[in-house]
């Protein structure tokens, strides 16, 4: 069994053709996918700008062929069910399929309510995300519908278009047991671990159902033994509080990626601790990505 790898390039603290360059490259070297972040304020660097998620998406699904585009993760308060749906299709026709959508209700209580969109508990917030869900799956059929929940009320709506394919992959994000798997487990088609918990994955996937595994890894990659000290070094600075960093040779990195593989994992999503520099793809492509595979 082998796994894919997609690039996790959160856009702020770099222009757009920067950002456009280095998803082109991962386009061409045949990273699986780019995935984006969904904050309206960097949430450790507010005075940085930050490019909206689903505009960097949709502008550049236009000059990539064959990588998929998704976000880790959409929060579920910016966006009514219904729109978020009409979006979805939207861009997954545009693109035939090459959309992502990885969802979850909400990492940083206070951008919500700093911004507007309300004051919820977390469970309120998890409510909110499994009506949403529901009501996608409804959008996405194309057929008329009514929908009664304690946060969402529709009557007579429908979607179209229909996404290309049989169904947008959905990715939820996370690791709370009481609220967040038993959303996985009933909607996702992909459960994406985050670093922080790499350390519980076999304890927390039986909770998951039968969504696939995905797996944050941040990496730092050095090009050889002469750098390896130094690469290390800063990626434990950079990423250290993340949890789950691997960092070394490519050889020493391909190795503990593919220690993942062997418990189950079928897709990275990888920032890269120098944010994914081509030389730091162009390495990886090459040398760890075949032995992925």
């Amino acid at each position: 069994m082998g796994a894919e790898v997609g690039l996790f390039l959160p856009q702020l603290r770099m222009d757009f053709p920067t950002i456009e360059a280095r998803v082109r490259l991962a386009d061409e070297l045949g990273f699986h996918s780019v995935w984006f972040m969904d904050h309206l304020t960097p949430p450790a660097g507010p005075g940085y700008d930050c490019f909206e998620g689903w505009t960097v998406a949709s502008a550049l699904a236009r000059v990539t062929e064959r990588v998929h585009l998704g976000h880790l993760v959409l929060c579920d308060a910016f966006r009514h069910p219904a729109l978020l749906a009409k979006m979805a299709a939207t861009l997954d026709v545009i693109t035939e399929g090459r959309l992502e959508l990885g969802l979850g209700w909400g990492s940083v209580p206070a951008e919500i309510e700093r911004f507007g969109f309300g004051e919820a508990s977390n469970r309120e917030r998890a409510g909110r995300l499994d009506e949403t869900l529901r009501i996608l799956d409804l959008m996405f059929s194309g057929e008329e519908f009514d929908f009664d929940g304690e946060h969402f009320t529709l009557r007579g709506a429908v979607g179209r278009p229909r996404p290309h394919g049989e169904r947008i992959p959905v990715h939820l994000g996370g690791a709370g047991e009481q609220l967040t798997l038993p959303l996985v487990a009933e909607h996702a088609d992909w459960w994406n671990c985050p670093s922080y918990a790499v350390d519980r994955l076999d304890e927390l996937r039986p909770q998951t159902g039968t969504a696939r595994l995905s797996l944050q890894r941040p990496v730092g990659l050095a090009a050889g033994t002469a750098e390896r000290d130094e690469v290390v070094a800063q990626a434990e600075r950079r990423f250290g509080s993340w949890g789950g960093l691997v960092a070394g040779t490519p050889d020493e990195v391909a190795s503990a990626l593919r220690a993942d593989v062997d418990r189950g994992v079928e897709l990275f999503t990888i920032p890269f601790t120098d944010f994914a520099t081509s030389e730091t793809l162009a390495l990886f492509a090459a040398e760890v990505l075949p032995a992925l595979r």
